[in-house]
């Protein structure tokens, strides 16, 4: 949407809109927003324009007094997204914007907050009398959406947006994609406040915004394998990923210690698998986690790792386990307890696969267009102990796993999925990737500019700074005998990112600029060896948020410089307000007098 005029660009420290926009101007008018705002709603052919109120009871209303001929399938879309067939379970553009609209009615009347702590003691909210209100508000979509709005790959849909708010109260948001608007709609939200007498209001119009993404891919990882997280917590973060305008949902939803993925085909793997027969994800609530975020312009990425990080299949198929629980020197075997690796010469493991892709990878068609295959930390040791190979000679090992990546690529391929793997399988492996087949890259900058020398689109992330998980020390236990040398037991990654740490992060660091496409984006992860849904909130968030400013706005700013975090913090901390105030339990990133008193709590400014 290059092509749109939009406004220069000027910085304000009281505008809070997270991630920062390309461009932005904003004046100093007090306009005022009431639940019943007309919203009109212009599709790519000029003629459908649709009318409602933002309230979505009083839409019901309005709809069937005056617009019931043209508004039943707008208001019905996402009671309608689950049919039978799958074409009819993908969110369509409509549904996504419906759901964009009932989320910003709830985030300003609902989810909002009174901003006291970003004003000065004695601060006066605006005056409510002879106020001004926004008349209506205007979405107009400029082209069609593609047919896969809600499942693309990497830069297919146009994410961009502009957004006008006048001095008189007219609200224009227009994008050349419904995820454009659904992105428009987060920020139109971030303008306002709640007013402790009632009402939500701005300080801020008039307002002009042209904004798009840095990066294709902007992701967030969830390991719900090591301890269990009920749908409601992982909806809760996919919530929150979609208002920091992620657009990618990585779940790692198996792993050595569980397998809680309910396949029909294969019952014993969750019923035996899983550390509770209950403690499980049914066909029916992974389609509702899938759905829940492509509406919201997330696409979900389900990854089964393999063929390490495998053990938990062992409960239910042991004859396709090698290496299954060694002790107590498990970590001559594995990266973690318990060890197990599938068999990697076994036709009995290739039949498994068959029937766990052919069962699985259909019921993630509609909702994505990847698949991720794992490929991380395979210790070749645990080879050794497998009948189809007792070997670690890595001449011995490597065909064979190349065997095993392109039969599991092929079968995804053939389901019409795209193959994600992490880095080992590509530089420690030395494997031969398909063209298609896009490489995670968690261990270092180096290896991320060894990819994309080597041709292929990469997923950044570094552990030393977008994984979430650090810092808390070991969740191992050691025996009086060789504790010492392990004191103080911290863990590998640490110390603790913190978010400025997290937030210096380039994911184009050493990446030559003839390559740099090749660089979709990136993803924090937050592994769960010591997070559960008490503290996952406040391990993720507002972290994750700072990693998402840097994918969507980029690590610099236009000037070539490190973003500023004196511009940044105040922002940042107007975000974790508003995700509190949408249920999300995010930390604080500085106390009440630092938001309070401008840049009282920075040094080095000159």
């Amino acid at each position: 949407m290059k092509h749109l005029l939009f406004v220069s660009s000027l910085v304000s420290l009281a505008l809070a809109i997270w991630p920062k926009p390309v461009e932005i101007s904003v004046g100093q008018t007090v306009l005022w927003i009431a639940e019943d705002v007309t919203v009109n709603w212009a599709g790519a052919n000029a003629s459908d324009v649709r009318s409602t109120y933002l309230n979505p009871s009083r839409s019901q209303s309005y709809l069937s007094e005056i617009y019931n001929s043209f508004l039943t399938i707008f208001l019905q879309s996402y009671e309608r997204k689950r049919g039978d067939d799958e074409e009819s379970e993908t969110p369509s553009g409509d549904d996504m914007v419906d759901y964009a609209l009932k989320n910003t009615w709830n985030t300003i009347f609902k989810h909002n907050f009174v901003p006291w702590k970003f004003h000065p003691r004695g601060w006066e909210e605006p005056d409510a009398g002879d106020a001004t209100y926004i008349s209506n508000i205007d979405l107009t979509l400029l082209k069609d959406d593609p047919d896969d709005v809600a499942k693309p790959l990497a830069g297919e849909v146009d994410e961009s947006y502009t957004l006008s708010l006048t001095e008189d109260g007219v609200v224009s948001i227009s994008a050349n994609s419904s995820v454009g608007l659904v992105r428009g709609l987060s920020s139109f939200t971030q303008l306002f406040f709640e007013h402790s007498q009632g009402g939500a209001y701005t300080t801020l119009a008039p307002v002009a915004i042209f904004d798009e993404p840095k990066f294709k891919h902007r992701g967030l990882n969830l390991d719900v394998s090591r301890n269990w997280f009920s749908v409601k917590d992982i909806k809760r973060t996919i919530d929150a990923a979609a208002y920091n305008k992620l657009n990618r949902f990585h779940l790692h939803i198996t792993d050595s210690q569980s397998w809680p993925l309910e396949i029909p085909a294969l019952p014993d793997l969750a019923s035996k698998g899983a550390y509770r027969p209950d403690l499980t994800y049914s066909p029916a609530q992974f389609k509702e986690i899938q759905y829940h975020a492509a509406v919201q312009g997330v696409e979900m990425v389900t990854e089964i790792d393999m063929p390490g990080h495998t053990s938990s299949i062992w409960f239910a198929y042991p004859e396709l386990i090698a290496a299954f629980n060694q002790q107590p020197d498990w970590d001559t075997w594995a990266a973690e307890p318990p060890s197990g690796t599938l068999k990697l010469n076994s036709s009995k493991v290739s039949d498994f696969l068959d029937t766990l892709f052919d069962d699985l990878l259909p019921r993630v068609y509609p909702y994505s267009a990847y698949f991720h295959t794992g490929g991380d930390e395979v210790n070749k040791n645990a080879y050794k102990l497998d009948d189809t190979v007792r070997s670690s000679d890595p001449a011995v090992l490597q065909p064979l796993m190349q065997k095993f990546i392109d039969r599991n690529h092929d079968q995804v391929r053939a389901l019409g999925l795209t193959p994600i793997v992490w880095e080992e399988m590509l530089l420690d492996w030395n494997l031969t990737l398909g063209n298609d087949v896009i490489v995670q890259s968690w261990q270092s900058d180096q290896a991320v500019a060894t990819i994309v020398e080597k041709g292929h689109k990469v997923l950044a992330g570094n552990y030393n700074y977008w994984y979430l998980d650090c810092g808390k020390g070991q969740w191992l236990n050691f025996d009086p005998s060789v504790a010492a040398q392990y004191w103080p037991f911290n863990d590998y990654c640490a110390p603790f990112h913190n978010w400025r740490l997290v937030y210096s992060y380039d994911p184009l660091t050493g990446v030559p600029k003839d390559k740099q496409h090749l660089v979709l984006g990136g993803e924090a992860h937050m592994w769960a060896e010591q997070t559960d849904p008490i503290n996952v909130d406040r391990m993720v968030w507002p972290r994750a948020a700072a990693a998402a400013e840097v994918l969507w706005s980029g690590a610099k700013d236009e000037n070539g410089k490190n973003r500023s975090q004196i511009d940044a913090a105040p922002r940042l901390s107007e975000m974790r307000e508003r995700l509190v105030a949408k249920g999300i339990g995010a930390e604080p990133i500085q106390m009440s007098f630092c938001t309070m008193n401008g840049t009282q709590c920075a040094l080095g400014i000159k």
